[in-house]
C-alpha cells in the first residue's frame, strides 16, 4: 500500500512550516508512532533545532561536485528502515548533480511506493503554477519549483498562517535569517506588501485545494443539491444580442459577494445544428473573461435540464437567464426554457433579466438553398410527369388481371422514388396525379372522378398521406444532410481558427491571410476609422475616413463600400472582403474570424506599448537609480577629499608628519574611489548601448591574476590564490577580465571575515575553465541570486561606504560580452562563491 503525503503549506519562509511539522511529529511520537527525520533544515533557528533533540534521524548521504561536498537526502536508508513516518523538509529542493533524482519530490514518490507515510513542507512561491505571479509581485525568481500536482496529490494540505506584522517581527528578533540578513529581508522580500500578496496567494490555492476535496467527497456520496459554500453565479448565454446585458448582469451580482465566481455556459444541440450566432458568442466569451469569469459550453436537447446539471456540477447558488423572446402565442403551446428552469431549480435562485429584445420573437433563419441538387430535382419531376402516364398505360393492359389496392400499390412505389430522387414537390404532384388517374382509369365507375366503394376512397387518401409523408421525411432528411455538412464545415474552420490562436499564430497579417484562403476571396482588410473624421451616415463610401490598419491579398478596399462583404466589429473597425458574396452561414463564421483580427490587433497595439514602455521605464529606473547614487555615493567620497585638503591647506594647524600622511591617504583613497566609481558609471553606459569594445585573445590566467590581485592595494593580502599553470589558455580581453577579478575580489573580502581569507581557484571542465571566487560572508539566500547583478542593488548593504552596486552588474555584463557565464553559489559551510565560466582559446591560435 502507498504512504499518505502530509504537506504543510506557508506563504513565505519563516511561517513556521518546519516547527509545526516538528511539533506534530512529536505528538505522534508520543503516541507511539515510529517516527524519523528523513532531512530537516533548522537553518540554525534555535526552537527548531530543540524539537529535534531526542529524535532519530537518518544520516544524510554525501555527494561531491567538482570538488564540492554536498549532502542529501539518503533514500535507500530511510526504505530501508521502513518507519511508519518520515519526516523530509523542502519538498521543492534541487538535488546536487549526482543524485538518483533532480528534484527531492521525486526521492519522495519513490519513499511514498514503499509504503512510508511522509510529512513535508514547501511555500507557495515554489509552486510552479504561481511562480510567474510571485516573481512580478516580489521581483525574485523562484528557481526551485515544485508541480501543483505534486502537492495536490498530498492527501492533506495544511495551511501554515501568519500575518505579515507578526511574521516581520519574528524576523526582526532574529527567529528566521541570521542578524546581518535582517535588515535586507525586511527592507526587500519580507515587505508588507509582498506578504500580504503571498498570504492571498496562499489562502487561494487551498480554497482551490479544498474545493476540489468537497467536489470529490459530494460525488464519492452521491450529493446532487447546492451547497452554499461559495457563491457561484451562472449566467446562460445563447449567443443573442440580449447576452451582452445578461453577463453584466450577472458580473454585477457576483461582485456583490466577494471571492464569488462567475461561470457563463451555452447549451449546443446535441444535434449540432444548433443556429447560434458564432460571432456573437465569440464576442461575449471574451466579455466574460474580461470580466473575470469562465466561459463553457454543454450538449442537451432538453437546455432546462442541461442548464440546471451544469449549474448543479459547479455548485452553483444562482443562474441567471433572460426574459423569453417568444411572442405570446408561442408561449400559449410551451412554457418556454425560463419557465421550465425556475420550475426544476430546487435550492438555485434563477433570475429572470428583462431585456431589449423581450418578446421580438425569434430571428428566422436566413433562408437556405434547396435541400437537394437542381440534378435530382430535375430527375425526379421527369420522373413524375412522365413515369406516372407510362405507369398508367402499362397497369391498363392488366386491368381484368390486377386489383385496385395493387395499383395503389404500383402508384405509391413510384411516388415513393419520386420522393428519393426529387424531393417533396415533384412527390407531391406525384402523388396528387397518380391519385387522379388511378381514379379515372382504375376506380370504379371507370372514366369518371367518382367513386362508388368508400374502401377505395379510403386506400386512396391513405396513397395520397404515405407519398406527402415519404417525401417530406426524404425532403428532412437531404435538408438536415447538408446542414449536418455545412455544420461539419463550419465546425472545422473554427477549429482551425482556434487552433490558429493556440498555436501563437495570432500575428494580424497571418489570421487575414488565413480568412481570405479559407472563404476563397481575393482580399481581406481591415479598416480603422480615422480618429479625426466625424462619424457620419454615408461615411462608408468615403475613402478618407478610413485607414488600412492590414491587409492580405490583392487591390485592398479603401472604405467598406468597396467590398463585397463587410462585417462591423465595433464603432470604428470593419473587416471588409472582395472577391464574392458570401451567404448568411459563410458570414455567421466570417464573423467570428472578424472578432478574432480585433482581438489580435489589440494584442499587437498592447505588445507594441509594452515594447515601447519598456526602454522608457528601464531609462527611468536607470536615471533615478544613478541619480540616488550622485546624490550620496559620490558625494562621500568627494566630502572626505575635501575635508582632507582643507585640513592641510588650513595655516592655523601644525600637523605632524603622520597626520598629515594619513590626511594625504584619506584623500587619494577617496580619490581613488570616485575614479573607480566614474569608470564603472561610464563603463555600464557603454555596456547598455551597446558600444563597449571587447577584443577576445588567448590569455593565461597565471599572467592575469597577479596583476588583479596588485590591484587591490592593502586588500591584497587578504586573497589566497591556487591557479595552475597547467591550465589552458583562455579567450577573454586582458583589460576587462582584470576589471572582473577585481570586482569579484574587492566583493568578497568586503563580506568575508577578517580571519576568513577570500579563496581564488581555477579548474577545466571541458572547453570552458572555470574561476572561483570564494567567500566566507554571510551569503546571500537563494531567491536574490539573480537580484544582486541588477545595477544600483546592494542586497541587505545600506552604509555609506560601499559604493552605488555596479561592481557585480558590470561584471556580469563585462563577462557576457566576453562570452561567458557568471553565477553565484552557496558556498558550503557558509558564504558565497562567484563561478567566472570563459571558453577556452581555440587551439592554433597564438598571441
Amino acid at each position: 500500500m502507498r504512504g499518505r503525503l502530509r504537506v504543510y503549506l506557508g506563504a513565505a519562509p519563516g511561517v513556521g512550516k518546519t516547527y509545526a511539522m516538528l511539533d506534530e511529529a512529536r505528538r505522534a511520537c508520543g503516541r507511539g508512532r515510529d517516527v524519523v527525520v528523513g532531512l530537516v533544515e533548522t537553518h540554525g533557528r534555535p526552537r527548531t533545532e530543540a524539537l529535534l533533540e531526542g529524535m532519530e534521524i537518518i544520516p544524510r548521504r554525501t555527494l561531491v561536485h567538482r570538488g564540492v561536498t554536498f549532502t542529501e537526502l539518503d533514500v535507500e536508508a530511510v526504505i530501508g528502515r521502513r518507519p511508519a513516518v518520515a519526516l523530509i523538509d523542502e519538498l521543492a529542493h534541487s538535488n546536487a548533480p549526482g543524485a538518483e533524482h533532480v528534484k527531492r519530490w521525486q526521492d519522495i514518490d519513490d519513499i511514498l511506493d514503499a509504503g512510508i507515510d511522509v510529512v513535508s513542507t514547501v511555500n507557495i512561491q515554489h509552486l510552479e503554477s504561481v511562480n510567474d505571479v510571485v516573481e512580478e509581485i516580489t521581483g525574485v525568481p523562484q528557481r526551485e519549483t515544485v508541480p501543483d500536482e505534486v502537492v495536490r496529490r498530498a492527501d492533506q494540505v495544511e495551511l501554515v498562517d501568519m500575518s505579515p506584522e507578526a511574521l516581520r517581527r519574528r524576523l526582526a528578533h532574529g527567529n528566521v535569517y541570521a542578524p546581518e540578513k535582517v535588515d535586507a529581508a525586511l527592507a526587500n522580500y519580507f515587505r508588507v506588501g509582498n506578504l500580504t500578496a503571498l498570504r492571498e496567494l496562499a489562502l487561494l490555492w487551498v480554497a482551490g485545494k479544498v474545493d476540489e476535496q468537497l467536489d470529490r467527497y459530494r460525488a464519492d456520496h452521491g450529493i446532487a443539491t447546492t451547497w452554499e459554500t461559495r457563491e457561484r453565479v451562472v449566467v446562460a448565454l445563447t449567443g443573442g444580442p440580449e447576452g451582452d446585458t445578461l453577463v453584466r448582469r450577472a458580473a454585477r451580482i457576483a461582485a456583490r459577494t466577494k471571492g464569488a465566481d462567475l461561470l457563463a455556459v451555452h447549451v449546443t444541440s446535441a444535434d449540432g445544428l444548433a443556429g447560434a450566432d458564432p460571432a456573437g458568442l465569440a464576442r461575449q466569451r471574451a466579455l466574460v473573461e474580461s470580466l473575470g469569469g469562465t466561459y463553457h459550453q454543454v450538449v442537451g436537447d432538453d437546455i432546462p435540464r442541461a442548464l440546471l446539471d451544469f449549474a448543479r456540477g459547479v455548485n452553483a447558488t444562482q443562474l441567471v437567464l433572460g426574459a423569453s423572446r417568444r411572442g405570446r402565442f408561442a408561449q400559449l403551446f410551451s412554457r418556454g426554457v425560463g419557465v421550465e428552469t425556475i420550475a426544476r431549480s430546487g435550492s438555485i435562485d434563477v433570475h429572470m433579466i428583462t431585456h431589449d429584445e423581450v418578446r421580438m420573437g425569434r430571428r428566422r433563419p436566413a433562408r437556405t438553398r434547396a435541400a437537394l441538387t437542381r440534378k435530382r430535382r430535375v430527375a425526379g419531376w421527369v420522373l413524375a410527369v412522365a413515369g406516372m402516364p407510362l405507369l398508367t398505360a402499362v397497369l391498363a393492359q392488366f386491368r381484368e388481371v390486377v386489383s385496385l389496392p395493387s395499383e395503389i400499390l404500383f402508384f405509391l412505389c413510384l411516388t415513393v422514388g419520386v420522393a428519393l430522387a426529387g424531393g417533396m414537390w415533384p412527390a407531391i404532384t406525384a402523388a396528387i396525379g397518380g391519385s387522379m388517374l388511378l381514379n379515372w382509369f382504375f376506380t370504379p365507375p371507370v372514366g369518371r372522378f367518382t367513386i362508388n366503394d368508400p374502401e377505395n376512397l379510403f386506400a386512396l387518401i391513405v396513397f395520397v398521406l404515405v407519398a406527402a409523408a415519404v417525401s417530406t421525411i426524404v425532403d428532412i432528411a437531404a435538408r438536415r444532410t447538408r446542414e449536418a455538412a455545412r455544420a461539419g464545415a463550419d465546425a472545422e474552420l473554427l477549429s482551425t481558427l482556434a487552433g490558429h490562436v493556440l498555436r501563437g499564430e495570432a500575428a494580424l497579417t497571418s489570421l487575414l491571410e488565413r480568412t481570405r484562403e479559407t472563404f476563397g476571396l481575393t482580399s481581406v482588410t481591415l479598416l480603422e476609422r480615422r480618429p479625426e473624421a466625424a462619424r457620419a451616415a454615408d461615411d462608408q463610401s468615403d475613402p478618407d475616413a478610413w485607414r488600412i490598419v492590414a491587409t492580405s491579398g490583392g487591390t485592398p478596399s479603401t472604405c467598406p463600400a468597396q467590398s463585397d462583404t463587410d462585417v462591423q466589429i465595433d464603432d470604428t473597425l470593419v473587416l471588409a472582403a472582395r472577391g464574392r458574396l458570401l451567404d448568411a452561414a459563410d458570414r455567421a463564421v466570417l464573423e467570428a474570424f472578424a472578432a478574432e483580427a480585433a482581438v489580435a490587433l489589440r494584442q499587437e497595439r498592447l505588445q507594441q506599448e509594452a515594447a515601447r514602455a519598456q526602454p522608457l521605464a528601464e531609462a527611468d529606473k536607470m536615471r533615478t537609480a544613478l541619480l540616488a547614487a550622485v546624490s550620496h555615493d559620490l558625494r562621500t567620497p568627494l566630502a572626505s577629499a575635501k575635508a582632507a585638503v582643507e585640513s592641510l591647506a588650513a595655516t592655523g594647524v601644525d600637523w605632524s608628519d603622520h597626520d598629515r600622511a594619513e590626511l594625504l591617504d584619506t584623500a587619494a583613497e577617496s580619490l581613488d574611489k570616485l575614479n573607480r566609481l566614474v569608470a564603472n558609471l561610464l563603463d555600464m553606459s557603454r555596456l547598455q548601448a551597446g558600444v563597449l569594445g571587447v577584443t577576445p585573445q588567448p590569455i593565461a590566467l597565471e599572467e592575469i591574476v597577479p596583476r588583479a590581485v596588485d590591484d587591490l592595494g592593502p586588500l591584497r593580502d587578504r586573497v589566497e590564490g591556487d591557479i595552475s599553470v597547467e591550465l589552458p589558455e583562455i579567450a577573454a580581453d586582458p583589460a576587462l577580465l582584470e576589471r572582473v577579478l577585481v570586482n569579484l575580489m574587492a566583493n568578497a573580502v568586503r563580506y568575508s571575515p577578517p580571519d576568513r581569507p577570500v579563496l581564488l581557484t581555477a579548474s577545466r571542465h571541458g572547453e570552458q575553465v572555470e574561476i572561483r571566487v570564494v567567500d566566507r560572508g554571510p551569503g546571500i539566500p537563494p531567491e536574490a541570486h539573480d537580484r544582486v547583478f541588477q545595477p544600483f542593488q546592494r542586497l541587505g548593504d545600506r552604509d555609506n561606504h560601499s559604493g552605488v552596486g555596479l561592481g557585480l552588474a558590470l561584471s556580469r555584463g563585462l563577462t557576457e560580452a566576453m562570452g561567458g557565464t557568471l553565477v553565484p553559489e552557496d558556498t558550503p559551510g557558509g558564504g558565497l562563491t562567484m563561478i567566472l565560466t570563459l571558453p577556452t582559446a581555440p587551439r592554433g591560435v597564438t598571441r
